[in-house]
């Protein structure tokens, strides 16, 4: 079993669930808790992009994310790919401002690339792919047909679904609670034998 989760749309449904509380999140343990008693964890995926920093607010984002992500890369059969954030300007019709905003791109590229490659290198019967984003449609859609003894499972995050996926994959399910709570990592995490990282006070 390899788990691929889409790291910003888990946590926009979190965000919009209000369960900050769980940012703290051990994905090993995470995609461990997501698989049955007989299934094994062969590997974890993990995709996301890192922030850029342009305003105070976004410099404290930043340090938590750049803190959190350094927190991930001490799990072992962990992989940690990143996009980016493309920059884009935001206009108000009515008041004739413009402001900056930040569009995440190439995640759903990178999860059906490796998706893609992974299948082909029969590194997985099954497959979790914790998403709600449609567009992984058509890789999971070749998936499935190329290798029809495969089976890919979408878990959806909190407050979030999609009909599309739900026709193209071979089962899903909706990540509640008790999964998210009995997979954090612990208030402070190890990095050497002298550096600890302890979580945010805003994901208490």
């Amino acid at each position: 079993m390899i788990v691929y989760i889409d790291g910003f749309n888990l946590y926009y449904g979190l965000r919009e669930r209000k369960w900050r509380c769980f940012y703290w999140l051990n994905i090993r343990k995470f995609a461990s808790n997501l698989l049955k008693p007989n299934q094994q964890l062969v590997a974890v995926h993990y995709f996301s992009a890192r922030i850029s920093a342009r305003s105070s607010a976004m410099r404290e984002k930043q340090e938590r994310q750049s803190n959190y992500l350094e927190v991930l890369e001490t799990l072992p059969e962990t992989n940690l790919h990143f996009g980016h954030f493309l920059a884009k300007d935001q206009w108000c019709h009515r008041c004739d401002s413009v402001w900056p905003t930040y569009e995440e791109k190439m995640t759903d590229v990178k999860i059906a690339i490796q998706l893609l490659l992974d299948a082909q290198d029969d590194k997985f019967d099954t497959a979790i792919v914790v998403t709600a984003d449609s567009d992984l449609t058509p890789p999971i859609d070749a998936v499935l047909q190329r290798f029809p003894t495969k089976r890919v499972i979408a878990a959806f995050p909190p407050k979030r679904s999609s009909n599309a996926l739900k026709r193209s994959v071979s089962g899903w399910f909706s990540i509640d609670r008790r999964t998210l709570k009995n997979s954090q990592f612990p208030k402070r995490v190890q990095i050497t034998e002298e550096f600890y990282i302890q979580r945010p006070d805003k994901w208490m």
